[in-house]
């Protein structure tokens, strides 16, 4: 007995003598992870004395069975801190300010890496060698119960494994993380409410070898654990207008050969504002990888099918033909908007290829008459056509004087699917063509490794109002995006409608839909959302009628060179700042409840224009009032309906 009490014990001590830990701490100060390596590998957050990550388990298994993470041995800690401005011209702010400190621990075949910044702490493995992937333990244990904004996949939700074909397009479930639904997976930015009005917002970045990060909560609790798709196997066709894959059979494996794995991170926000200035995972992607983008142009872009073609006033039928683009380019040009889309239909796809248009189109002739007049053209195209002719339809395009692509339908997120995300983006800046893709999981950083890559779908968008149900509430989940969805980076919700209903007179109308929320909801989008292509999703011809909103979206930027946060709460509503040269915007958002709002914009001064809801907003919600106000340091007290907007150029 005595020598068996003298093994356990020595047993103790060598396992008390093996686990070690490690501490960092964020430049500030205010933020530290604490890193337990032993017979399990866990990390846990505090900020300022406070839990908000209690011990969460990580580790990688790979296919021959070696499992990263618990009971490795690190052979050494190395550290170090890093600041320095990068810059950023086609982004929220000119330059971003990447400043952490960090702590690799070395194994034999690979590195695990964190990095305390002062608004997150991140961990990524990084492998010596390309690694088969088996499974991934990644957890989040929450220190408390707390309250969650949770986008459920709302898409194939017959078993947890059919949801891993998602679109990411979900309105907000608000609720504590003991009542996740059993039966859901749920897709990053998951934003939590912590103690003292802390938000934490989950997020991955640098996705550009591995499967995308879903959430779920089975068991009850407060931990959320990662799950991921594997390797697709086989594959069946699912229609003839997407030509998407269905997946019939996956591999055991998560990932093959894969080099590069993500960053998986948690911002920690003080106010829910600061969530929205965020550029974390914009600072955690890799560096540039096509060099110069003088090229790349940000713009609007005049939409042709959220307003179903629907022209009205002209000596011509409207429709997918050579003369309605003709008419949406003269449009764009008068206004001095960069671009116009050729969505679905302009070219015969149904022959499994993108390469010939239907006859009522002639391309080049529209291609030339854009150049004529300043004004790019955007191809649309199915994700599943453009992965077969990749660098084809780029020749033949980009040759033609076609700007970029709006690549839609993918709908999924794992390994093959993001390297296709990869590859695209490479194709296209290898022929100065920029991309927008819809049918697309959130954005993960790569904005900054291929800036060609202006925008992301991955939102329950303006689309949605074409054919969402009546009961829809759209304005809450505008103010709710800021805080979540618009945190990993910008998305093309397509805002811009001139008919606006309030929440009781809202209905979908899929040829002359409208948006729900004022006009001045829809103006303050532009300044709220980040999105570098931004889409005028209205007619041309609503436009032409509404000349002084129209002359104000079109003169606005979509890239800033300084963005602030000045105020907000997730679902009530939010309030910004950005500033392009010497030209400052500011937008309120609100949600359902009618509010008065003091803002202090004492570091603006001179005379601003504004648009404000009218007084009948809250009864016809296209009611708005432009005047002007002189800033002069005061604070600024403005009155925003349901459903309201507010905006103010200077």
């Amino acid at each position: 007995m005595k020598r068996f009490l003298l093994a356990f014990s020595l047993l103790a001590i060598f396992a008390s003598a093996t686990a070690k830990e490690y501490t960092l701490v964020s430049p500030d100060g205010h933020l530290t992870v604490t890193v337990n390596a032993g017979k399990t590998l866990t990390y846990a957050i505090q900020r300022d004395g406070l839990s908000l990550m209690a011990p969460s388990e990580l580790s990688l298994t790979l296919q021959d069975g070696t499992v990263w993470g618990p009971e490795t041995r690190f052979r050494k800690a190395v550290r170090r801190s890093v600041d320095v401005s990068v810059d950023a011209p086609l982004f929220k702010r000119s330059q971003v300010r990447d400043h952490f400190n960090e702590l690799s621990l070395l194994a034999k075949d690979f590195k695990l890496v964190f990095r305390a910044y002062d608004d997150a702490i991140a961990w990524r493995y990084q492998p010596v060698a390309p690694v088969n992937v088996k499974a991934e333990e990644v957890t989040f244990c929450f220190a408390g119960d707390w309250n969650a904004y949770i986008p459920y996949v709302s898409q194939h939700t017959e078993t947890l494994e059919s949801q891993f074909f998602s679109s990411q397009e979900s309105q907000y479930s608000h609720h504590p993380l003991s009542q996740w639904r059993s039966d859901r997976l749920a897709f990053p930015p998951v934003t939590v409410d912590a103690p003292g009005g802390i938000k934490l917002c989950i997020v991955e970045a640098d996705l550009t070898d591995y499967p995308g990060l879903y959430l779920y909560n089975g068991e009850g609790g407060h931990t959320l654990t990662g799950m991921l798709p594997h390797v697709p196997a086989t594959y069946a066709e699912e229609d003839g207008r997407t030509f998407q894959r269905v997946i019939r059979s996956r591999k055991d494996l998560l990932a093959e050969n894969a080099a590069t794995l993500p960053w998986r991170a948690v911002i920690v926000a003080p106010e829910a504002k600061d969530l929205t200035q965020s550029d974390l995972t914009w600072r955690l992607a890799a560096p540039n990888a096509i060099g110069d983008v003088s090229w790349v142009k940000p713009g609007k872009v005049a939409w042709d099918w959220w307003n179903g073609w629907n022209l009205y006033g002209v000596d011509f039928e409207a429709g997918i033909n050579t003369r309605t683009y003709k008419y949406y380019i003269d449009f764009a040009a008068s206004k001095g908007i960069e671009y116009i889309v050729l969505d679905e239909g302009w070219a015969r796809h149904t022959v499994l290829n993108m390469k010939e248009t239907i006859d009522a189109i002639d391309l080049p002739e529209l291609v030339r008459y854009g150049q004529s007049k300043g004004v790019g053209v955007i191809l649309w195209t199915i994700a599943r056509l453009f992965e077969d002719q990749m660098e084809e339809l780029c020749a033949q395009y980009s040759a033609m004087g076609v700007k970029g692509w709006k690549i839609d339908f993918m709908d999924r997120d794992d390994q093959s699917m993001v390297r296709f995300y990869r590859d695209a983006a490479a194709m296209a800046a290898k022929y100065h063509m920029v991309v927008d893709f819809h049918g697309a999981y959130k954005p993960v950083g790569m904005s900054r490794t291929y800036p060609n890559v202006l925008n992301y779908e991955g939102v329950y968008g303006l689309e949605q109002m074409k054919w969402g149900r009546q009961d829809v509430d759209q304005v809450t989940y505008d103010v709710t995006i800021p805080f979540t969805r618009l945190v990993a980076g910008p998305a093309d919700y397509t805002q811009g409608a001139m008919r606006n209903a309030r929440r009781d007179n809202y209905r979908p109308v899929g040829d002359e839909p409208m948006s729900q929320g004022t006009r001045c909801h829809q103006l303050a989008e532009y300044v709220i959302f980040d999105a570098p292509l931004s889409m005028l999703c209205d007619s041309p011809s609503n436009y032409l009628r509404e000349p002084e909103c129209t002359d104000w979206i079109a003169a606005i930027p979509t890239v800033w060179d300084q963005t602030i946060a000045l105020d907000g709460q997730i679902g009530e509503y939010v309030v910004m700042a950005r500033r392009k040269g010497s030209t400052w915007y500011v937008g309120a958002l609100n949600g359902w409840e009618p509010r008065d709002i003091e803002l202090d914009l004492s570091f603006l001064r001179g005379r601003a224009t504004v648009f404000a809801d009218g007084p009948n907003a809250h009864r016809a919600a296209r009611d708005f009032k432009v005047s002007e106000l002189v800033l002069d340091g005061s604070p600024v007290k403005i009155h925003l309906a349901p459903g309201g907007g507010w905006v103010l150029s200077l």
